[in-house]
């Protein structure tokens, strides 16, 4: 059975507020309601509208967006909506009914090249995972239906997956040239059949619900902290842009040393361990002056 938990994220909107979820309650779908009586197909949106101050539900794969009429403020409220949420999800509530989900849904698949030769990026037109996963072999695919089959084209050698993109590496067996169209299509056809990418479960039994990872972040030092934070902001953009990923791994306050994991695109490319390495290495030099020397990268 899956376990919803429900996060509070503010918008630009202060009218609006998004009801973040650790799993997906729609098929790669969205759906906007007006009021009661457009959201007959929604049973989840129909009870939102109870609520005297609901004026708009937005449901989308992994969220529930509400804009509210101006009788109330969010602060007020949002903690008791949030709770509503995730009690009618937890106690198997419907979301969008059968006639409503069945509808196709129009699915795209663009291939992108990365600075590693030996790895593309698939990107979607649906977000399609809500956390950061990498497998490096069938085994490890277990919890991916998507990159288990993936896994069964012999070239595969990784499939690292993260928001609405997938890095897939290979061997030398094959080339890009003549592979490409296949493993696009196998990854667009499997993302319009509606099926799970991950297991519903994945993020529990891997600990990377929003919980785990916050209760690991608290657990570091506060240079660790500071760490995390700017990779986070100024380099993980970046290399995601490029079908990759950097993870923090350790600090050791002693030789002033970070260890960092390269993902994805990154993990084995000629070039990003080196420039990677060095760019990491200088802007924490520069922003966490006297704390940081060196910088390790491992590739995941």
């Amino acid at each position: 059975m899956k376990t919803y938990t429900v996060s509070i994220q503010e918008t630009s909107n202060n009218t609006i507020i998004k009801f973040e979820l650790n799993a997906f309650i729609t098929n790669h779908q969205s759906f906007e309601f007006n009021n009661i009586d457009e959201a007959k197909n929604s049973p989840l949106a129909q009870q939102l509208f109870y609520l005297p101050f609901v004026k708009k539900v937005y449901i989308s794969s992994n969220f529930v967006a509400v804009e509210r009429f101006n009788i109330v403020e969010w602060k007020d409220v949002q903690e008791e909506v949030a709770q509503q949420i995730e009690d009618y999800l937890n106690n198997n509530g419907i979301v969008i009914t059968e006639t409503e989900a069945v509808k196709k849904v129009p699915v795209t698949v663009y291939a992108e090249s990365t600075p590693n030769p030996s790895v593309l990026k698939f990107v979607a037109n649906k977000k399609l995972v809500t956390a950061t996963y990498e497998f490096n072999s069938i085994e490890e695919a277990k919890l991916s239906p998507l990159a288990t089959e993936l896994f069964h084209f012999p070239f595969v050698k990784s499939v690292f997956i993260e928001d609405n993109y997938l890095s897939v590496s290979k061997y030398d067996v094959a080339e890009w040239d003549t592979v490409t169209m296949e493993v696009r299509e196998h990854i667009r056809n499997f993302i319009a059949q509606g099926k799970d990418i991950v297991d519903p479960q994945a993020q529990q039994i891997l600990k990377k619900t929003t919980e785990e990872l916050d209760k690991t972040f608290e657990s570091y030092d506060d240079t660790s902290k500071e760490i995390i934070n700017i990779l986070e902001e100024y380099v993980k953009p970046a290399v995601a842009s490029d079908g990759g990923n950097i993870m923090f791994q350790s600090y050791d306050p002693n030789d002033k040393s970070v260890k960092v994991v390269l993902q994805g695109a990154c993990s084995g490319c000629p070039s990003s361990t080196f420039t990677l390495k060095n760019g990491i290495e200088n802007m924490l030099k520069e922003m966490l002056k006297g704390k940081v020397e060196t910088v390790e990268a491992i590739n995941g």
